[in-house]
């Protein structure tokens, strides 16, 4: 049998009514797991749960309108889980009112009412009144429903008042519009179904009805509309807010990431530079010491064999024999402090340049330690800035003493290669290697990490070749400032 165009209309005012309300309520419910932004955090769970709750219950009144209209078995059971539905519905859109506010006045006006809606539920079911479930659907929208929705719409009022003091003004004009249907929302709950008590015989839904030409439940629909609407755009508002911020933080992140970047490039430049100082002093004490032990130690250990030698021409036998131990040990002495100065500071390095002075290095290498060195130069040879010939042959001095230590071999390749734009320096053995991924404990590493400090001084490359077995390989690049200096 088909439905009559007004109970059609009634339908799809149940529809839209519940489905804008459960719609609030799904969008509320994702909304409280973030950032409260829109309302406090504990309590917007409680209006979702309403939004879900009385969406549900405008779609049971749809299915119960159909069995009545059809003609259809109606048992009493429905209409009790329909009235207790809309009850339990109506319970947190009162605890939202309730928990938002911020005075203490409504919120005991709300404990009360929910203290006394239970002892009058239980003395109406004691008088045994016929129609028991209406007269509970009565007290609802009296004691709970219209409480509720006032209680809600002053709450999204006072939120509005605060957003609009923080200048987020199209946020307080959606919270204005939820707070303004919800209270229009609690203000239609008034008009309940009729009943022979003062004042729903006089103020119901069927007097509305005929006074204004269509049902109380389209205002309620209306005002479900505008208030998901608005909460909607308010959520969407809040929403574009923590992208901004999200923004901001991310704008705020990577600059303060590229300040730190700038400090570690300061710093990494200070530390090059004070290494390149630090060099520069210690070569210069080296030199200084060297000096001195050539100038002025050496000098007088060869006066004092001078002297051994004239004294014991003038002395005896046994004094003579004693004299000459002396003056062995004299040029022991010498010889000793010869290399010293050579170590410290080559005159080869300062007089000559880097390719003799690493010749020589090789030639005293293969006296002292039996290791014979093969020595290639490529490109044109010519004269480095001082400090980076310093570099390379402290390089080669600390390459072959590991070399002799660690290596157990006695042979050993070096190349020096004179480039357009930069010098590569290489030394090769073909001995036991090691693992340059193995953490070294102090103070073994110590020359590999004076090599690569020296070099990154001066803007250049340490690359270390190793492998257990199958010997080593260090290779420094340095950048030449000026190619045709002599």
């Amino acid at each position: 049998m088909p439905l009559p165009a007004f109970q059609l209309n009634f339908l799809l005012i149940y529809l839209i009514y519940g489905l804008a309300f459960f719609t609030m309520g799904l969008a509320l419910m994702l909304e409280s797991g973030r950032s409260p932004l829109l309302v406090e955090r504990r309590t917007l769970w409680l209006l979702a749960l309403f939004g879900l709750l009385h969406g549900a219950h405008e779609w049971i009144e749809i299915i119960l309108s159909l069995v009545v209209w059809l003609g259809a078995p109606f048992p009493p059971t429905f209409e009790w889980v329909r009235v207790v539905w809309l009850i339990v519905s109506f319970v947190p859109l009162l605890l939202f009112g309730m928990f938002q506010q911020r005075s203490k006045a409504p919120f005991y006006i709300g404990c009360g009412l929910l203290m006394i809606y239970p002892i009058m539920v239980l003395v109406y079911l004691q008088l045994q009144i016929p129609d028991t479930a209406r007269w509970l659907d009565v007290l609802s929208r009296y004691h709970i429903a219209t409480p509720a929705g006032l209680l809600a719409g002053y709450a999204f009022w006072m939120r509005s008042r605060q957003v609009t003091s923080e200048q987020r003004l199209q946020l307080a004009s959606h919270l204005r519009w939820a707070a303004g249907g919800m209270a229009v929302y609690g203000v239609t709950q008034v008009f309940v179904p009729y009943l022979e008590i003062f004042p729903a015989n006089w103020i119901n839904s069927q007097a509305f009805l005929a006074m204004m030409g269509f049902p109380v439940q389209t205002v309620r629909a209306g005002m479900a509309v505008i208030v998901t609407v608005a909460l909607l755009r308010a959520i969407q508002f809040v929403e574009q807010e923590r992208q901004q911020q999200l923004l901001a933080a991310q704008q705020a992140r990577l600059e303060a990431l590229e300040q730190v970047q700038q400090e570690l490039v300061a710093r990494e430049q200070m530390r090059r530079e004070l290494l390149r100082h630090t060099v520069i002093a210690q070569e210069d004490e080296r030199a200084r010491i060297a000096r001195e032990l050539h100038d002025e130690t050496a000098q007088i250990l060869t006066a004092i064999s001078l002297n051994l030698a004239t004294l014991s021409k003038f002395a005896g036998t046994e004094a003579a024999e004693f004299l000459d131990r002396l003056q062995n040990l004299a040029r022991q002495m010498s010889r000793g402090i010869y290399r010293l100065v050579h170590d410290l500071r080559p005159a080869q390095l300062d007089d000559l340049g880097l390719v003799p002075a690493l010749q020589y290095l090789t030639e005293q290498e293969q006296k002292r330690n039996g290791l014979v060195v093969q020595f290639d130069v490529e490109g044109d040879r010519r004269r480095l800035d001082p400090l980076v010939e310093t570099v390379i042959f402290r390089i080669a001095q600390e390459a072959l003493t590991n070399v002799n230590r660690h290596a157990q071999v006695n042979r050993a390749e070096m190349k020096m290669s004179f480039l357009a734009d930069e010098v590569n320096f290489q030394v090769k053995d073909g001995g036991q290697g090691f693992d340059p991924a193995q953490k070294l404990v102090p103070p073994h590493g110590w020359g590999l990490a004076g090599m690569r400090e020296r070099v990154e001084s001066l803007g250049g490359c340490l690359n270390i070749q190793a492998a257990p077995g199958q010997g080593t390989l260090i290779e420094a690049a340095i950048p030449v400032a000026d190619p045709g200096d002599e």
